[in-house]
């Protein structure tokens, strides 16, 4: 198939076009390079994808509603990931605005753009962070999602409903996937474990908030690139036998599928480091600190409706996923 891949510079992207690689698709990749982290680290990606020859990428934004069009238009794309958006929940709280150009208006475009080129299938980035205040566990695609502690919640949940609206209305087939903390090497410098890393080795000490009481499904990078690989081939079909009283906000008559994208199982925020500080070879000291706001205390993924529809369970722990990453970050910042 020919396959677009929007924030392909990004570690999500960029892990999904050197997996997809070699396997018989043309993957055309998109990305606006915006500074919110370190450029060169997103530079330092595409240059590993230029070497292979049937990955192309093109620098574009998402609000650029005529290079979209054009974008559209020349290539007749079989399938978009639309992977592109405005990330981090606490720079949500900084500028807001920048959500809701990528994740709001730039989403519109993608949108738009699937529903006139006769895309057959759009698989876009939904996230963790729209479970809000709910409290109950583990996390269900079932489960009530009305009550946002950030913007980028928020931006992540109204995806959900839009892609909802153009599957009802235009046939398009849309499948959300809720990333539950991805994590692993060439990831993002704002998440704990690039931050983590880097102040070890720096013997510098780690903010620990909400005084390590926390909890995350954390994710590790190749269990979730395997998944969006099978899910892509998992195009949702109408239901004529749907009925709402008895289906919850995850299913519906339109061709459109939300599943948790995580590893189905919290791990201790304090463990996590622990797994940190065996791979490094050095102990953290922290400065544990109150919570942040908009940030939640625990993420625990229910998988099953994922599992049951491509046959797939994670298999990289933390212990193991955290000497992956630290071994590349060594090599990468060649320390």
């Amino acid at each position: 198939m020919k396959l677009l891949i929007t924030g392909m510079a990004g570690f999500i992207g960029f892990s999904l076009a050197r997996q997809l690689s070699g396997r018989g698709h043309t993957i055309i990749g998109i990305d606006n390079l915006n500074d919110y982290y370190d450029v060169t680290l997103k530079q330092a990606r595409l240059n590993v994808l230029s070497e292979y020859e049937d990955v192309h990428f093109v620098r574009l934004d998402l609000c650029d509603r005529e290079g979209m069009t054009e974008l559209f238009s020349h290539h007749g794309f079989d399938s978009v990931v639309n992977l592109a958006a405005q990330a981090g929940v606490r720079y949500s709280l900084d500028n807001p605005h920048a959500y809701v150009d990528a994740n709001l208006m730039g989403y519109l475009n993608v949108l738009e753009c699937c529903r006139h080129h006769g895309v057959g299938h759009l698989v876009y980035a939904s996230s963790s962070s729209v479970y809000g205040m709910n409290e109950t566990v583990p996390f269900s695609t079932r489960d009530s999602v009305d009550h946002p502690v950030s913007l980028y919640a928020a931006t992540k949940k109204a995806n959900e409903l839009m892609a909802h609206t153009y599957s009802h209305l235009y046939d398009l087939p849309t499948t959300g996937l809720r990333f539950f903390t991805v994590y692993g090497p060439w990831g993002r410098p704002d998440m704990a474990m690039f931050m983590f890393t880097k102040s070890i080795l720096e013997g510098r000490p780690i903010d620990v908030y909400n005084h390590g009481d926390m909890s995350r499904d954390f994710t590790y990078i190749d269990d979730i690139v395997e998944s969006i690989m099978r899910i892509i081939e998992v195009v949702p079909q109408r239901d004529s036998a749907w009925q709402p009283s008895l289906a919850g906000p995850d299913s519906s008559s339109a061709p459109y599928a939300l599943y948790n994208i995580g590893h189905g199982g919290p791990v201790r925020l304090m463990d996590f480091i622990h797994a940190l500080e065996e791979a490094i070879g050095r102990r953290a000291e922290c400065n544990f600190l109150p919570m942040q706001p908009g940030d939640v205390p625990h993420t625990f993924a229910d998988t099953e409706a994922l599992y049951q529809a491509i046959g797939y369970q994670p298999r990289v722990d933390v212990w193991e996923g955290a000497k992956r990453f630290v071994a590349w970050y060594r090599d990468y910042h060649r320390v």
